[in-house]
């Protein structure tokens, strides 16, 4: 393990990444009891300054942190814990994650290019699940698996014509419906997508 550089109160600055969507979820503190508890349980845990005591994320909440690894930044002075949000909600406000405010205070709901196809799958996820009769998801959902294969090789030869043709509105637009029915099937046959993507990343070398 490397040598860690605590500041002088003995703590070391921690950002949590989510492992599915890559956006960051919180920012906290941590002593050296922290880390180590961090490493030996999977689970994040930090260090309050206020009350001046070791904490573990979730721990009443239930909002755990599943730790799949811990990185350290280049001069050894802070931590990137990259994690899986157990109930996908990391600020204390009930917000997804803490950084939900722009620098005017208002609230920040674009979704970020880097995680889109996630939070889209798990909109897709909540609306079978609440059964939203006004919802399309749904209504293509009840449907069944034939006709979202279909709809889904429908946008999928729509893209390929897009492309032939070259024109870059139409393109990203007929990618994204293509896209989308794509996420609706790996949602009924039970994939994630950060799974497939857990498969490319196999294929780096």
């Amino acid at each position: 393990m490397l040598v860690l550089k605590f500041d002088k109160d003995g703590l070391i600055p921690v950002v949590a990444q989510d492992y599915r969507t890559g956006e960051i979820r919180m920012f906290a503190w941590a002593n050296e009891e922290a880390v180590k508890r961090t490493v030996e349980t999977g689970y994040a845990h930090y260090y309050s300054r206020s009350r001046r005591s070791v904490w573990k994320k979730g721990e009443t909440s239930g909002e755990l942190q599943k730790v799949i690894e811990v990185r350290v930044d280049c001069d050894e002075d802070s931590l990137l814990y990259i994690i899986d949000q157990e109930k996908n909600k990391a600020c204390h406000t009930g917000e997804r994650n803490c950084f939900f405010r722009d620098i005017k205070g208002d609230p920040a709901r674009k979704v970020l290019p880097f995680e889109t196809l996630q939070r889209l799958q798990e909109i897709i996820k909540s609306r079978i699940e609440e059964r939203r009769e006004d919802s399309y998801t749904y209504r293509l959902y009840m449907q069944g698996e034939d006709r979202v294969l279909q709809k889904f090789g429908e946008e999928a030869v729509e893209s390929l014509i897009a492309l032939k043709n070259g024109h870059r509105e139409h393109i990203k637009a007929e990618l994204s419906d293509m896209l989308y029915h794509m996420l609706v099937m790996l949602t009924l046959r039970g994939v994630d997508i950060s799974e497939v993507f857990e498969e490319l990343s196999k294929r780096f070398r």
